[in-house]
């Protein structure tokens, strides 16, 4: 099952360039029972693998920009620790009714434009 989630959300992020984990992180907790807390964690690792091999990638070829990189993935540092802080303190079904809110306003954003 974990392969099947990794396949798709491998596929899914590329083909649509979403974050794998608005789709690893559903089907955790849909198909695979976890809670959202471990479910969390378990995307951030994966994803984290998925980065390091895809960055490396783009370096090897040359089409990395490291300065913006850098000025995204800084400040992206401290908005995970603080992320992380937060989540360690809201309650696990605040934090799925969160994400389906966030999941369900950005449907509706993509159905208007």
């Amino acid at each position: 099952m974990l392969v099947g989630v990794g396949l798709v959300a491998g596929f899914f992020a590329t083909l649509f360039g979403v974050g794998g984990g608005i789709i690893v992180v559903p089907l955790l907790i849909l198909l695979l029972h976890f809670a959202a807390r471990p479910a969390t964690g378990t995307s951030l690792a994966a994803i984290g693998i998925t980065a390091a091999f895809g960055t490396l990638v783009y370096a090897l070829r040359g089409r990395v920009e490291w300065d913006e990189a850098a000025m995204i993935g800084l400040p992206a540092v401290v908005g995970g620790l603080v992320g992380t802080w937060l989540q360690q303190r809201v309650s696990s079904r605040v934090l799925v009714l969160l994400f389906a809110g966030f999941l369900a306003a950005t449907a509706v954003r993509l159905f208007v434009e």
